[in-house]
């Protein structure tokens, strides 16, 4: 085996929009490659046939699926993020809720005395917690 990477489907032709922003917010990460549909298809001209980006390192795919399916993103998989500062977790937290829904609210749990965790706008679920 050579490596192993998270793979996020996106639907309705979000994904590039969705890497844009979690390289934005992420320091020390980037997109890699992107490779889009033409006119000849299958998928919407211009969306992602399959992108490789980097948080911090850690490598992930995705794609646009041009295939409707049932179901979404489960919160039951997350991206979980430590960070550094509060100033930090708060920055992201408040950034990564924009137009998603907490799923725990940024608080002391007892095992973090900072963690938080939401759903993103785009159905992605990430876990923050204060680095001890």
């Amino acid at each position: 085996m050579k490596n192993v990477t998270p793979f996020l489907m996106f639907q309705n032709g979000i994904a590039e929009e969705a890497m844009t922003f979690y390289t934005s917010l992420i320091e020390d990460s980037e997109i890699k490659s992107i490779s889009r549909y033409g006119a000849e298809g299958p998928g919407p001209e211009g969306t992602v046939i399959q992108a490789l980006f980097s948080l911090k390192g850690q490598d992930f795919m995705c794609i646009d699926s041009y295939v409707t399916h049932e179901f979404e993103f489960t919160p039951s998989f997350s991206i979980y993020l430590t960070c550094d500062t509060e100033e930090e977790i708060d920055h992201l937290y408040s950034e990564l809720l924009k137009d998603g829904k907490a799923l725990m609210p940024i608080d002391n749990y007892g095992f973090s005395k900072k963690f938080g965790w939401v759903n993103d706008r785009f159905g992605v679920s990430w876990q923050l917690t204060l680095a001890e």
